[in-house]
């Protein structure tokens, strides 16, 4: 496997803005400056990254084509025509789905929802299903996380005498559907000041524009909407963050029967949750369904009204989670020798692997799990036939959409943004594509040496890591892409006792600097070098509070360990 040893960099301080940051929101020195490490250079900006809200986010109808797609929904609901909710099957488009039947159920709407089977009629808007839905009457189609590169289908459903309305977010690729609106912030006549909205966030906010007036109703759906944001991976800063810190809150005391099913089935304490717990546990169980076939089970759990019955669908979610992970692992091993065999990992900029066993449904987080083993973009593709489809996944500092429109020249059809994409393949070209992504590669990186580098907020002493700090450092959450959790260095520690393992892949163990002794715990053990006691170290961690029989100690969540030169 590669050597993967981080180059560690301590964000550069700034005395002047730790100050100000410090006297005028009353802060730490050590917030302020992890504040300044997120590129945080005024008073203002800091203040909504930390106290931020809903009421201050853009006006939705600053959006294209808002008003236009508004007023055709109303025209709609007053003729009662039948409307078709397109989805897709991942946690985004679910919760967009449930967030626009509910509204649309409010507005009196003559609706249905569509989710396509990802192994059927695959990503986005499909030709077969627009017939469909064509003989059964629909007059107008509102998309929801796709349709922004469907121009075929959208000109297939204009002949059929259907209107389309797209809400995307997805970069845009010519040509542009010949849709009745087209709402997605990544078009370049939007004049949206904020462009990494997840699907379900657009869709948040044409709900709100549908329903002005009662805009409260829609953010009783901030618990949706964090879902869909956090399991989409798009950055959680800006107006994103506003939604997820907002959304989460409302998630701990959700009344949606399936939620709450969901979190019991799960094992979490709703007070308690928080991002991680979206992107690991809430969330690969909602995208179970959709990944092994159909989302439908997934949609009706969320929108479900009995308790009953909300616990009863968990129960399959849960069990589909864990043949998930079964087929995954499998995949992930094969995926592995794979890598070793075919690919340089010296000299390939990308990985890009093919398999005629891997179910299409788990190779996107196997490709993400590839790219974290090797910190190498990552293409795993699923053979069927003469055909494959692929899943992408991008690293810190590399435009995965940018490098695969440059080599999109191999490909039948493919869509995303920088950090994931899907594509579709003839078999015959993967060589080819691996080739040309390849030799297109080194341009898309923004800043090759800097993606790299293992960013340390601020180096601190034992002495300053209290209570007090971790519960300060609250005010930071929900971490995730564009807001990670902040990472503290200590040089020169002693390992205290002999490390003991913990799982699977953890191990735990005492760490001292001076009369202070914490607790050092990780479950990446494989990830850095395993040391013995009596060893003399610098770590990089993230400390927290650990609760445990009655008592609060600190525990110190290693991100990496390195030899000190005491040595």
């Amino acid at each position: 496997m590669a050597n993967n040893k981080k180059k560690w960099k301590l964000c550069e301080e700034n005395s002047r803005l730790q100050q100000m940051f410090s006297s005028e929101l009353n802060v730490s020195s050590v917030i302020a400056q992890i504040l300044i490490n997120r590129n945080i250079r005024t008073l203002q900006d800091a203040e909504m990254f930390l106290f931020g809200d809903v009421s201050l986010s853009p006006d939705p109808w600053k959006m294209k084509d808002m008003a236009r797609g508004v007023q055709r929904v109303e025209k709609a609901v007053q003729k009662k025509e039948k409307i078709l909710i397109y989805g897709d099957y991942d946690v985004d488009g679910v919760t967009s789905a449930a967030l626009l039947a509910d509204v649309f159920e409010k507005l009196g709407a003559n609706f249905e929802v569509f989710i396509p089977n990802r192994l059927e009629e695959g990503y986005g808007l499909d030709t077969g299903a627009i017939l469909k839905f064509a003989g059964e009457g629909v007059n107008l189609i509102v998309t929801v996380d796709c349709g922004i590169n469907s121009s075929e289908e959208v000109r297939e459903a204009n002949s059929c005498g259907i209107d389309v309305i797209i809400t995307d977010h997805h970069e845009v690729r010519p040509p542009r559907p010949a849709a009745f609106a087209a709402i997605n912030p990544h078009q370049d006549e939007c004049g949206y000041p904020f462009e990494q909205l997840a699907g379900v966030g657009v869709a948040y906010k044409f709900a709100r524009a549908l329903m002005k007036g009662r805009e409260d109703a829609v953010d009783d759906h901030l618990d949706l909407v964090a879902l869909g944001t956090v399991a989409d991976i798009v950055p959680l800063n800006g107006e994103n963050r506003i939604l997820v810190k907002k959304g989460l809150k409302r998630l701990r005391r959700t009344t949606k029967p399936g939620l709450k099913a969901l979190m019991e089935v799960s094992g979490l304490d709703p007070e308690k949750v928080n991002s991680r717990h979206i992107g690991f546990v809430l969330g690969p169980r909602i995208n179970a369904m959709g990944r092994l076939g159909t989302a439908e089970v997934a949609l009706e759990l969320l929108l479900c009204k009995s308790s009953d019955k909300a616990r009863e669908l968990a129960a399959i979610l849960e069990k589909e989670n864990r043949r998930r992970r079964d087929i995954e692992k499998d995949v992930l091993d094969q995926a592995v020798q794979k890598a070793e065999k075919e690919i340089d990992l010296e000299k390939d900029k990308v990985i890009v692997l093919a398999d005629s066993a891997w179910h299409a449904g788990v190779i996107g987080i196997v490709a993400a799990r590839l790219t974290q083993m090797y910190n190498k973009p990552a293409v795993l593709i699923s053979l069927t036939d003469n055909q494959g489809k692929g899943s992408a996944r991008g690293i810190k500092g590399f435009n995965l959409f940018e490098a695969i429109s440059r080599a999109g020249e191999h490909l039948i059809g493919f869509g995303g943004h920088k950090a994931a994409c899907g594509i579709r393949i003839e078999k015959e070209k993967i060589e080819r594509f691996k080739e040309s992504l390849n030799s297109v590669a080194p341009g898309c990186f923004e800043n090759e040496e800097e993606s790299r580098e293992f960013l340390i907020d601020y180096d601190i002493p034992f002495a300053r890591i209290t209570p007090r700090l971790i519960d300060e450092l609250e005010m930071l959450m929900p971490y995730g892409p564009g807001n990670r959790e902040p990472i503290f260095a200590s040089s020169d520690i002693e390992i205290k006792n002999t490390p003991r393992n913990i799982g699977k892949n953890g191990i735990k163990f005492l760490v001292k600097r001076g009369n202070l002794t914490y607790e050092a715990i990780t479950f990446k053990k494989n990830e850095i070098p395993k040391p013995s006691s009596g060893d003399v170290v610098n770590l990089a961690f993230s400390p927290s509070i650990n609760s445990w029989g009655g008592y609060d100690s600190i525990q110190l969540n290693i991100k990496d360990l390195q030899y000190s030169t005491r040595q």
